[in-house]
């Protein structure tokens, strides 16, 4: 809850959330991304455990699904210290 103003009617204080449709456009933003990451890390094993799979080496799942990953959690971050009262 934020700040506190009083509504219309002037029925006394009107609570106000603290975050804004900014900040959860943000967050659904660095989820899709954490789940993205995870999607393209995922697979690459192999049925056979006497059978060794390179793919598990593959770029997309050493460097780009982390860094997804790491890019959505910095996008979390973001939206939670994002002020949208700021003026502007």
């Amino acid at each position: 809850m934020g700040k506190k103003e009083t509504n219309k009617m002037g029925q006394g204080p009107q609570q106000e959330f603290i975050f804004q449709e900014k900040n959860y456009l943000f967050r659904f933003i660095g989820i899709a991304c954490i789940v993205l990451g995870f999607i393209l890390m995922s697979g690459g094993g192999s049925d056979d455990p006497s059978i060794f799979n390179e793919d598990i080496f593959n770029f997309r799942r050493i460097r780009l699904a982390p860094t997804l990953v790491l890019i959505g959690l910095g996008i979390e971050v973001y939206a939670i210290l994002l002020n949208p009262h700021k003026n502007k």
